[in-house]
């Protein structure tokens, strides 16, 4: 994740005064640090990775970073079989940076996960130029393709792409 993104996600965290964020694709712990740094003091970032061992180094840094044990919640699973088990309406944000061929099944999950006014964030949208490349894609490169035309669609979000990092993508659920 570049410093830009980092950065953005800060300030989403911030500007959402976020209690409660849901985070697909824990990684080694850079987002998430940078989602708890924007977070409420007392907030709460709950992660899911289908990687256990990926989250113990995220558990890590939480912890050199300064956050105590319970400002995060790691959920080890495939994140379309962890996600229908949380509350709908509970979360002020929701990061996705999980499997990209699905991420129109986390845009479905996130609505129902978020409150009015919530927001959903989508890293790497520009997938190092190919969303916007007219030569054959893959499969995940058109999946964001058809990510970003239904956000943009979407009459139930606001929403803004980003130009940090790997590309952005910001949605507000509108009330």
């Amino acid at each position: 994740m570049s410093s830009g993104t980092g950065a953005a996600l800060r300030l989403l965290a911030a500007a959402a005064d976020a209690k409660a964020v849901a985070e697909i694709g824990t990684g080694a712990g850079v987002s998430g640090i940078h989602l708890l740094n924007g977070m409420r003091p007392d907030g709460v970032l709950t992660t899911v990775d289908s990687e256990p061992e990926m989250q113990q180094f995220a558990r890590q840094a939480f912890r050199a970073a300064g956050f105590t044990g319970n400002r995060a919640r790691f959920i080890p699973g495939r994140a379309l079989d962890v996600l229908p088990r949380l509350a709908d309406g509970g979360y002020d944000l929701v990061f996705c940076d999980g499997d990209r061929s699905e991420c129109l099944d986390y845009l479905g999950e996130s609505l129902r996960l978020l409150r009015p006014g919530g927001l959903v964030c989508f890293e790497g949208v520009f997938a190092n130029g190919r969303t916007v490349d007219s030569a054959v894609q893959p499969a995940e490169v058109l999946r964001l393709r058809e990510l970003l035309r239904t956000v943009r669609e979407s009459t139930v979000l606001q929403s803004s792409l980003l130009p940090v990092g790997d590309g952005l993508l910001c949605a507000v659920k509108r009330g």
